[in-house]
């Protein structure tokens, strides 16, 4: 039974969603699979929605994440964009940063600036790059 668990025990890690880190590795919260922003103590301060909604930590919606990949937020206007490569860009069309495959986000300098492993491409851009939570 405990070879078990043990065997699935990676598979249940992935379930829960994925770790956000800083530059030192350090955890600065999490996001679980269901968009639910944590911050490093584990409490919620955010959700992202399956129509692209962000929301704050009391439900008001803050931002959204278009089909596109554009940024917009609370009053509806475009603070940047997510290209399908994972760079990421501010509202004039520079380059902000990236959130390369393996989960590793880098800045307009190409610094490593955090990770967000098993985190979707879109949600880490938005929670390293547009300040909502």
């Amino acid at each position: 039974m405990v070879m078990v668990f043990l065997l699935f025990a990676p598979a249940a890690c992935l379930a829960n969603g994925g770790t956000l880190r800083d530059s030192s590795n350090s955890s600065i919260g999490s996001i679980d699979n269901d968009g639910t922003v944590r911050n490093s103590s584990g409490s919620s301060i955010g959700k992202f929605q399956s129509d692209g909604v962000i929301r704050n930590s009391s439900g008001s919606s803050v931002g959204k994440i278009d089909s596109d990949g554009t940024v917009r937020n609370s009053s509806n206007s475009s603070i940047g964009r997510i290209e399908s490569d994972g760079t990421v860009r501010n509202s004039s069309g520079s380059s902000i940063g990236k959130i390369q495959s393996d989960g590793t986000v880098r800045n307009s300098q190409n610094a490593h600036i955090g990770s967000a492993n098993g985190v979707k491409t879109t949600w880490a851009a938005v929670f390293f790059f547009f300040n909502f939570f």
